[in-house]
């Protein structure tokens, strides 16, 4: 069976906002090798919309290579999009998904393949709310934001998780590597 896979940056106060972390070629080969060793990832529309913006850099290579390997992973990979207002999607790798998230989750985990990696705050929050998660990584950045979206709002009951690993990056982050402990 599949592992689900929860890939998220925050900031040091807790929030996750994009524009708050300023991403270094290490970070971008490190979420390039994570695309590549899943077969799918999830998406919420907000996050999806976001992510377009690889198309244009396959498109219009930065040559930086990391960031531009990172785009061809990003557009290689297999991406089902959640949403209440998306009715298509315009990026061949990009599907709106057919069913609800839990059902469409459990029937991705059913098949043969590899992880599924989900980067999208909200599909991340409620899949911890289904513990549907097998590992959560996050990547605390050394920003302090002040303001955002809590990576944690939301949740419904208390989360136990194991720290299995650590990762660090030369410009200050850490990928914490957690299991969620059965109830």
């Amino acid at each position: 069976m599949r592992k689900i896979i929860a890939a998220i940056n925050m900031t040091l106060d807790g929030f996750c906002d994009h524009t708050a972390v300023v991403p270094d070629e290490t970070m971008h080969q490190h979420y390039a090798d994570l695309l590549r060793s899943a077969d799918i990832t999830l998406y919420g529309r907000k996050t999806y919309q976001l992510m377009e913006y690889w198309k244009s850099v396959v498109e219009n290579p930065t040559g930086d290579r990391q960031t531009d390997e990172f785009a061809i992973a990003m557009d290689r990979i297999p991406k089902v999009v959640f949403s209440h207002t998306l009715e298509t999607v315009d990026w061949d790798s990009a599907r709106i998904a057919e069913r609800g998230l839990q059902d469409e989750v459990l029937s991705l985990k059913e098949q043969a393949g590899r992880d599924i990696l989900v980067g999208s705050r909200s599909v991340i929050i409620e899949l911890i709310n289904l513990r549907l998660v097998d590992e959560l990584q996050i990547m605390v950045h050394p920003v302090i934001a002040g303001s955002g979206l809590p990576l944690f709002e939301m949740i419904h009951d208390r989360k136990d998780l194991t720290l299995v690993k650590t990762k660090t990056f030369d410009f200050g982050a850490v990928i914490l590597y957690y299991k969620l402990k059965e109830k």
